[in-house]
């Protein structure tokens, strides 16, 4: 066996880290700019300057700058996943508390954010990625949805992929509303308008309790 083999994983490991924190100190560079300047006012440039390393570096870890915007979606999407493994993995809440948890980790995942939500949406936008993207926020409410229906919580003749596009619609309406209000969105609480959307169209697909007596 060769006595060098260590090493090398080793090495190999420490490069991989390397590697990681440069595409790490890029990422956080560039969402300070897009968050401080807009982002069609950052250029790649800047932002390897702001991360103290040369242009061409950036280039080795996003091929062009629209990458970044992927990436932002990318961790959005993992944050979410998580809070909601967190969540199943601590209880077993019904439908409309997962729902309602889904809702309100999405605003929180938005008002961790900051200025960067601004900036962010309107250049996902512009690429076009609520086109081309996958839709995972809606295929996340509908697992939900279907979960609720094999425990006879929701009504089984509801299309859960249906009703998953129209959560996701209420959320991407929602903040785009909450994302342009002014004055420090005053008076505008991303989570509880949410909320009460969720409430409102969770009333119509609910199942219905059997009813005695007259109708």
């Amino acid at each position: 066996m060769s006595v060098d083999m260590p090493e090398t994983t080793t090495s190999l490991g420490r490069r991989e880290r390397n590697k990681q924190r440069v595409r790490e100190r890029l990422y956080n560079s560039a969402m300070t700019l897009f968050a401080e300047r807009g982002y069609d006012q950052t250029s790649v440039g800047e932002i390897a300057e702001h991360a103290d390393v040369a242009r061409g570096t950036f280039f080795n870890y996003f091929q062009r700058k629209e990458d970044l915007i992927s990436a932002w979606g990318e961790r959005r999407r993992a944050a979410l996943e998580k809070s909601l493994a967190q969540d199943r993995s601590s209880a077993a809440p019904d439908t409309l508390s997962q729902l309602e948890q889904c809702m309100s980790t999405l605003s929180q995942i938005n008002e961790s954010e900051g200025t960067l939500v601004v900036p962010m949406l309107t250049a996902w936008v512009k690429a076009g990625h609520p086109l081309s993207e996958e839709p995972y926020v809606a295929k996340t409410f509908a697992k939900i949805v279907e979960r609720g229906q094999a425990r006879g919580e929701i009504n089984a003749m509801v299309d859960s992929a249906r009703i998953g596009f129209m959560l996701r619609d209420i959320y991407l309406g929602t903040l785009f509303r909450w994302s342009q209000s002014t004055e420090g969105r005053a008076g505008f609480s991303l989570g509880d308008d949410l909320r009460a959307s969720l409430a409102a169209m969770v009333s119509g697909i609910a199942a219905c309790p059997h009813h005695s007596g007259p109708q």
